[in-house]
């Protein structure tokens, strides 16, 4: 077992009682800004079919919040206000503390409930939709929490779910034995010593980069979550696909998927680009994860294992795709300055952190890029392109370009059929 494993995993009243005392996040003042951030429905529906690709479009669903802190609840109600959300967590603070912005913004689709996530199914009911992230990573027996929020999850219906990596967590996890070496603890005096600590690291130390570049970090709650959390776990690619068969979910997508793909930033390419390229999708996630050795968390969209079919993953293989409606994704930007040689734009994903996840763009590809309305399909936007001299060129140049538009997260699909054109 790894030593991040070696915890007090059957103390659950202690991790309890850490977030009693420590709320994460912490309280935010108020959700206007998020509100207003959400009310484009072009980043709702992107949202959407993020999850379901080839669903038409609805707002309407019930959507679990498990282990929901102290915002996130509130967050997801204000964003789909025609959707009915409800809330668990164990800590009666977390639950105190959203239900205090629930009604500051008269959240009525919202619903709260005191539970742990292991007791998921005393809700009664079953979800389309199940968000669970930093939350089963901290579990005492983290397969029986996957277990019970598939067990109320909806047969067709999807999960997002965050977990710690641990390989870009290496820094967090020598500063963890440090603090039980110790006997630190998480109170007020250990916090403050150990907030003090932290200004006498190497600046070669592993935890130097999240320290200066997590704006998190620079707050005491989020460095006494990471820091001095009574219980955490790490899963590598390998074990997070494990953990997903075992808990009867099949991986569906990376939930932006740029860092862990072989044609994207700089490993395209590697010398051995084209052996990566030769395994199998899970091994190449594999492979990258090891490479970038900087993922402090997965975050993946899964379903339930007995409902997944291949229409839930875009195919760029057939002619389906023709028919897709490409749906640019909120954070997605077209930059026009300091531009490499003979691009006319470079494609940023502003979620995106690594620096080498960038997309040149060519003229007439810019062409295509700003024909995207939310309306129009893959064929209707490649027959807006000058005809081209090769047979089927707009076609394959369509393909090529969109398919990239995919990879990178600048966009996703509305391959229902049922576009809101």
């Amino acid at each position: 077992m790894n030593s991040q494993v070696k915890q007090a995993m059957n103390k659950p009243g202690e991790v309890q009682d850490f977030y009693e005392r420590y709320p994460y996040p912490r309280p935010v003042e108020g959700l206007d800004s998020y509100r207003e951030r959400w009310s484009d429905p072009l980043r709702r529906r992107a949202d959407f079919h993020l999850f379901w690709p080839s669903k038409p479009f609805s707002e309407s669903r019930s959507i679990l919040i498990a282990g929901c802190g102290t915002s996130q609840a509130a967050k997801h109600a204000m964003r789909w206000p025609k959707a009915h959300v409800t809330g668990i967590d164990f800590s009666a603070t977390s639950v105190d503390v959203t239900a205090t912005l629930k009604q500051r913004y008269g959240l009525a689709n919202l619903e709260l409930r005191q539970l742990p996530i292991e007791r998921a199914t005393e809700l009664g009911t079953t979800f389309d939709q199940i968000v669970c992230t930093g939350v089963l990573h901290h579990l005492p027996d983290p397969d029986a929490g996957l277990n019970a929020l598939r067990s109320v999850l909806k047969p067709d219906g999807a999960m997002h779910l965050m977990i710690y990596a641990p390989y870009g967590r290496t820094g967090i996890y020598m500063l963890q034995d440090f603090c039980r070496r110790l006997g630190i603890r998480p109170t007020e005096d250990g916090i403050r010593d150990l907030v003090a600590a932290l200004d006498f690291l190497s600046p070669g130390h592993p935890l130097m980069t999240l320290l200066n570049e997590a704006p998190d970090f620079q707050h005491e709650a989020a460095l006494a979550d990471a820091l001095l959390h009574p219980q955490d776990r790490a899963y590598s690619v390998p074990q997070l696909f494990e953990f997903l068969k075992n808990g009867g979910m099949k991986f569906g997508r990376w939930l932006t998927q740029a860092y862990y793909r072989p044609q994207c930033g700089s490993i395209e390419r590697l010398p051995f680009a084209a052996k990566i390229a030769e395994l199998d999708e899970a091994e190449q996630f594999a492979a990258i994860e090891l490479f970038r050795g900087t993922m402090v968390s997965h975050s993946v969209i899964a379903y339930r294992d007995d409902a997944f079919e291949r229409e839930k993953i875009i195919d760029f293989s057939g002619d389906a795709w023709l028919d897709h409606v490409p749906i640019r994704m909120a954070d997605a930007i077209s930059v026009e300055e300091r531009l490499p040689d003979g691009a006319a734009a470079v494609l940023i994903n502003r979620t995106h952190t690594c620096r080498d996840i960038y997309l040149p763009v060519t003229a007439a590809a810019k062409q295509m890029f700003d024909a995207i309305d939310g309306g129009r399909s893959v064929a209707q936007i490649a027959a807006l392109m000058p005809p081209s001299s090769e047979p089927d060129g707009r076609i394959a140049a369509a393909r090529s370009f969109f398919e990239r538009l995919w990879l990178y997260d600048q966009i996703v699909f509305d391959a229902s059929g049922q576009s809101e054109g």
